[in-house]
């Protein structure tokens, strides 16, 4: 007897969305960082609609927005994988945990440039009036 292939990619679809629900709860819950990111976006974000750039310019802030919390939780991840494997300082699992937050790093960073460049001029002539 064949499964349906529908019912089966939707049942998949569900659980994937279970685990993504707690995959954001546990980095609401345990990391301030990604906590700090996430009320920035949710500041920037709006804040960048009302601006009413050229679209693709609002197009890639809220892409380089999500982009820092991809990378966050990549890093937090990376971080808790780090720690399960040895609690022992080690030089590679410091290099992993050090490239990880590097990674977050350049994210704001170029969210931030992004953002400055493209919006700043608005938000300044915005503010003008």
């Amino acid at each position: 007897m064949m499964k349906s292939t529908t019912a089966f990619s939707f049942l998949r679809i569900v659980r994937a969305a279970r685990f993504s629900e707690r995959g954001f709860r546990s980095a609401w819950r345990d990391e301030a960082a990604f906590r700090q990111e996430l009320c920035l976006m949710l500041l920037l974000a709006p804040l960048t609609l009302w601006l009413r750039l050229p679209r693709l310019d609002t197009v890639l802030l809220l892409a380089l927005m999500a982009l820092v919390l991809i990378a966050e939780l990549l890093n937090s991840a990376l971080e808790a994988v780090v720690d399960m494997a040895t609690r022992e300082f080690h030089p590679l699992a410091a290099k992993a945990k050090d490239c990880g937050s590097a990674a977050v790093f350049v994210a704001l960073l170029t969210l931030g440039g992004a953002w400055l460049a493209l919006a700043g001029p608005a938000l300044w002539e915005a503010l003008a009036r």
